[in-house]
């Protein structure tokens, strides 16, 4: 079992920069592969970035390859999400994910983070 818990969301200007975070806690959390999505109201939920239990391997939707950087600590247990040049599009609530198999199918979710890019 999993628990995910993100931070770091908030407001800014197009062009600008946040970071998230997402703390995970459990027994067996450094064995699984975690990523992001997002949500936009009346949009389906896409997959954003992802990256392998050793933290050498990561992939990224089109839309943000070459502005977002995802990646974890020496410990496993904590991923992040370096955003920049963000634009208005981006504006979603953003989910921290886990899975033991596959990230594109994950068991575990977060709550969710609102992140809101203005024109």
């Amino acid at each position: 079992q999993v628990q995910l818990v993100e931070s770091g969301g908030g407001s800014v200007q197009a062009g600008g920069s946040l970071r998230l975070s997402c703390a995970a806690s459990g027994r067996t959390s450094s064995t699984y592969t975690m990523g992001w999505f997002r949500q936009a109201p009346g949009k389906e939920r896409d997959f954003v970035a992802g990256i392998s239990r050793s933290g050498g391997n990561t992939h990224y939707a089109d839309s943000v390859k070459g502005r977002f950087t995802i990646s974890r600590d020496s410990a496993k247990n904590t991923v992040f999400l370096q955003m920049s040049s963000l634009k208005p599009e981006d504006t979603a609530v953003y989910y921290c994910a886990a899975d033991a198999f596959t990230i594109r199918t994950p068991r575990y979710w977060g709550q969710g983070t609102q992140v809101t890019v203005s024109s």
